[in-house]
């Protein structure tokens, strides 16, 4: 049994739970290793000349040049994607020193009202086709980027991005570890603390939906069944928070002040110039000290964890790893 401090103005409850043994647990571990594959086929940049953009006006009337429509010297990329569809498609088989003419039609919701759903015509010369080529990746390139060779260069290459798909192999094993860990408990958790969660969470929801920044998934969802849903992470992460902190406190795992000290040295590179106030201001909001803790705490105790549990390794793709 605990007494937990819920927060400003809310009253501490005592509740009673069993943390579930962890020695039971176990976990898929997605196992990727890098291996370079062969360079994709050179994209094509056509670079022109002047482009005139005429915004036409009625049946029969004349047009009239569109003010800042004129560019010179703009690279182009034959086949990729433009600002107006259809625009790019219009270049295709135009030679260096050819003037061409372009119709195409503005999207209803392009950014400026002015133009969004008006015809328009570009009058294009094409300059110069260029391929874009990588550049080798020799010894002289490596020591532009201050590395003695162009091995050096390509294990450091397979380092960083072999980092990254670690990075995404351990949130995998981390998420099914807390699935199981939450499935095996059930208590009522403080009301107080599922409240403060679901708002700031709610908060966030309703920044994004404003912003049209929901996924496809929440955007078809009612506010009730969102508030459900969201509800229900609020209740998942407290639940998960109590367990993670009594399984650290009892195993007598702890954050150490070098620990701490490095997280506030990350935090501060994030700050070049200002390292110096960013110290200042952990040491004086012990609050904001506590938001670095945390973490830090909690990777601890799922290290803890994974060292009982059962983990299998299974080989997957790229693609597998970042879609899960």
């Amino acid at each position: 049994m605990a007494n937990l401090p819920l927060g400003e103005g809310l009253q501490e409850a005592s509740i009673r739970w069993t943390v579930p043994e962890v020695e039971g647990l176990a976990s898929v571990q997605p196992a990727l290793r890098l291996a370079f594959a062969e360079a994709p086929a050179a994209a094509l940049t056509l670079r022109i000349a002047a482009p005139g953009l005429t915004r036409e006006g009625g049946e029969g009337s004349v047009s009239e040049p569109f003010p800042g429509g004129t560019a010179n010297e703009m690279p182009i990329e034959v086949g990729g994607e433009g600002f107006i569809p259809g625009f790019t498609e219009g270049l295709e088989g135009i030679r260096p020193g050819e003037t061409r003419k372009i119709r195409v039609s503005f999207p209803e919701g392009y950014g400026s009202t002015e133009l969004a759903g008006k015809p328009a015509e570009f009058e294009i010369t094409a300059k110069a086709l260029k391929t874009r080529a990588p550049a080798p990746a020799d010894d002289e390139f490596a020591k532009s980027l201050g590395l003695e060779s162009a091995e050096q260069l390509r294990e450091e290459l397979k380092k960083s991005i072999q980092s990254e798909y670690d990075g995404l192999t351990r949130l995998r094993v981390k998420r099914a570890l807390l699935d199981q860990l939450s499935d095996r408990a059930d208590f009522a958790v403080p009301e107080g603390m599922v409240e403060a969660e679901f708002g700031q969470i709610w908060a966030r929801v309703e920044e994004d939906r404003k912003a049209g920044r929901l996924d496809a998934e929440d955007a078809g969802k009612d506010e009730e069944t969102l508030k459900a849903d969201y509800r229900k992470i609020a209740e998942r992460r407290i639940r998960l928070g109590l367990l993670l902190s009594e399984i650290g406190r009892t195993n007598n795992i702890q954050v150490n002040q070098d620990e701490l000290f490095q997280a506030m040295r990350r935090e501060a590179s994030r700050y070049p110039g200002q390292e110096k106030q960013v110290f200042e201001f952990f040491q004086k909001n012990p609050q904001a000290l506590e938001n670095l803790r945390a973490p830090i705490f909690e990777e601890k105790v799922v290290d803890f964890m994974l060292e009982l549990a059962k983990v299998t390794d299974t080989t997957v793709t790229p693609a597998d790893l970042q879609a899960a």
